[in-house]
């Protein structure tokens, strides 16, 4: 029995890293299927005139005309301007370095001008001009971008870009000959350099940002260098497939909601230019998943606001102006509900610097015509694999679980296959920590990119998997090598879940489990493991990160409670169980403080050569528990088979 068992995880193993490698490949295919068609562009005297790129002369109409209509519209607009006017008196950008980026400052330049520029063409205030002018010239002297770290470079010239081909009939000779000047040998030809191009062949966001910041520069210099321009627009139309790769096959976004943001953005900014430039965005929307993938970062936003912060992410959110661009070309408005409520109530929104974009894309829609989604659960498939349910999309009370599986080899990833978050009567009970600044581990020369098993990276608290909310088996690390598929879910509104195998992640320790999580009933949530040991005791830990106070009860289990509100845990096992806490404090001198969060859980011991199940239910108050649930197995879960 033992040597049959073996023999079946043996093969279980493989076939759900193939299942990875297939998709992965099939991915591939298409890329370069993409890849290998003829990029014809057009000569110079065959595209639009300045200006030319987001916003064509004329434009400005429609977004007028959607401001004078919708008193959302009318307040973004309006935010705009009046932060426009405080601008005038600031002072220009200085060539300040955080650390090894110049990116704060490339980023904000992109706020003032992008600003500045739109004010300008919308009001003919030439006080606008005048200093989005000075501003661009400002950044146009400093010595170089930071092409040592290419992000940099990609978002300043950007833009300049913009600057420079809204305002281009309004400038005087000598003020463009140095922004095209700059651009040029600022932006585009450090680019051809192979010290400062890796991100060609990357499949990350810095492919999309660099690729569409140096789009962005050919674009605006087009009549100017020609060659370079088309060498450079025909590189990235083959270079960002490899990137959008990751969007197949259902929309989820390897990188999480927070480089969802980033990425994503830059890359429709991207295929907009070339639409409008070249009238064609030479078959890249239509790659697999990129379409879709509006309804995978709505899904990742639970009732308190927060996002489910997986990888290097955080809980922030905030309106993206590309959900609009999105909207329009699947014709599906449901999509921008919550950035309808961005419009509507977000204080911060004059933060974003992409907001003129929203405006853009944004021309004709009636926000107040936009509906909730119908779908309540949301299952993404690809390298990160996501599972996104709720009760409600109206009800601020209403339960809210994010689920996910993938590998930690994954770019930004962190050591939560597994993980979960979870919402509840406008409250976030279970929490992931998030990202923690780049910068601050960097001081400490912290090898924060080894992914290697090994790697220093796992050394940090936020990023290992004692500090989520996920297991970990014999107090080991999980299997970086691992990728963990959803293998199945339930739309069933009384039933809301999903089950990930995420045997490859500890099969150095089990030779099997699988995680499912559920809401039941519209009540409470449900978090089952179901794990087969080898010839070998294994100890268990079940994490679960938690702002909430946590008090452990006579009986053994725990009792959450933040704000007035509570949530009960109740676990069951091959024994009893009783709840503990585990201190969030750095453990070493480069991890950052955690305030105001405990990690809450149980370790139990599970013998050798058995098959246990650990049955874990979050109950909000009031909320009715079926006893049935304690030990319903995963394999009686009412589940679809995962395509």
């Amino acid at each position: 029995m033992k040597k049959d068992s073996s023999m079946v995880i043996r093969w279980r193993v493989p076939f759900n890293i193939l299942i990875l490698f297939a998709w992965v490949a099939l991915s591939q295919l298409t890329v370069l299927s993409a890849s290998a068609q003829s990029v014809n562009l057009p000569d110079a005297t065959e595209i639009p005139s300045h200006p030319r790129i987001l916003l064509l002369n004329g434009e400005e109409k429609g977004i007028k005309k959607t401001v004078k209509a919708d008193k959302n519209w009318k307040k973004a607009h309006e935010m705009i301007i009046k932060e426009s006017i405080s601008m005038l008196s600031q002072k220009p950008a200085q060539r300040k370095l955080n650390g090894i980026r110049l990116l704060p400052v490339s980023r904000e330049s992109i706020r003032r001008i992008f600003y500045l520029s739109y004010a300008w063409r919308m009001t003919k205030d030439k006080r606008f001009l005048e200093r989005a002018e000075k501003e661009l010239l400002t950044v146009a002297a400093f010595e170089d971008w930071n092409p040592q770290h290419y992000l940099d470079v990609a978002e300043m010239t950007l833009a300049v870009s913009i600057g420079y081909d809204w305002l281009f009939h309004d400038l005087t000779p000598q003020t463009k000959t140095t922004l095209k000047e700059a651009i040029i040998t600022k932006g585009l030809e450090p680019s051809m350099l192979p010290r400062n191009n890796s991100w060609v062949q990357r499949t990350n966001n810095w492919n999309q940002v660099c690729n569409a910041g140096m789009a962005f520069g050919a674009i605006a210099v087009y009549e100017d260098r020609p060659e370079l321009a088309k060498q450079i627009i025909e590189r990235a139309i083959k270079s960002v497939p490899l990137v959008m790769a990751g969007y197949a096959p259902s929309g989820a976004y390897p990188e999480g909601y927070t480089y969802w943001g980033y990425g994503t953005t830059f890359n429709i900014l991207f295929i907009d230019a070339l639409q409008r430039a070249f009238g064609t965005d030479y078959g890249l929307a239509s790659l697999p998943g990129f379409l879709n993938t509006g309804h995978f970062v709505q899904h990742m936003v639970g009732p308190t606001g927060k996002s489910y912060n997986y990888s290097d992410g955080t809980e922030s959110t905030e309106l993206n102006p590309a959900m609009f661009w999105l909207a329009k070309r699947q014709q599906d408005y449901s999509i921008l509900f919550t950035e309808k409520e961005y419009l509507r109530e977000d204080p911060e929104l004059v933060k974003n610097r992409m907001l003129p974009a929203a405006l853009i894309w944004g021309a004709g829609v009636k926000t107040k015509k936009i509906e909730a989604p119908k779908e309540l659960i949301w299952v993404g498939h690809g390298a990160t694999p996501v599972a996104l349910m709720r009760t409600s999309w109206t009800d601020k009370n209403s339960i809210y679980v994010g689920f996910k599986g993938g590998s930690p080899s994954g770019s930004h990833a962190q050591m939560d296959i597994g993980s979960f978050v979870m919402d509840a009567n406008n409250e976030r009970w279970a929490m992931d920590l998030g990202m923690q600044d780049y910068t601050t581990l960097e001081a400490k020369g912290v090898a924060l990119w080894d992914y290697r098993q090994n790697g220093q990276r796992w050394e940090v608290l936020r990023h290992n998997n004692l500090f989520h909310n996920t297991l970990a088996l014999n107090n080991s690390l999980q299997l970086v090598k691992g990728f963990a598929p959803i293998t199945g879910y339930s739309d069933e509104s009384s039933f809301l879940s999903a089950v990930a195998d995420l045997s490859s992640i500890y099969n150095n320790n089990v030779l099997a489990a699988e995680r499912g999580v559920a809401i039941v009933d519209n009540n409470y949530v449900v978090v089952r493991d179901e794990i087969k040991t080898n010839n070998k005791q294994t100890t268990v830990r079940w994490s679960m990160v938690t702002p909430a106070q946590v008090t452990i009860k006579a009986d053994g289990t725990a009792e959450l409670t933040q704000n007035g509100k509570m949530v009960q845990l109740k676990a069951f096992g091959p024994s009893k169980i009783t709840f503990k806490t585990w201190k969030t404090e750095p453990i070493k001198d480069f991890d950052m403080e955690n305030p105001g969060t405990i990690v809450v859980g149980f370790e139990t011991e599970l013998p050798a050569n058995t098959e246990s199940a650990l049955t874990v239910l979050l109950v909000p108050e009031k909320a009715t528990v079926q006893p049935e649930m304690q030990n319903m197995s995963l394999k009686k879960w009412p589940l679809k088979k995962a395509q």
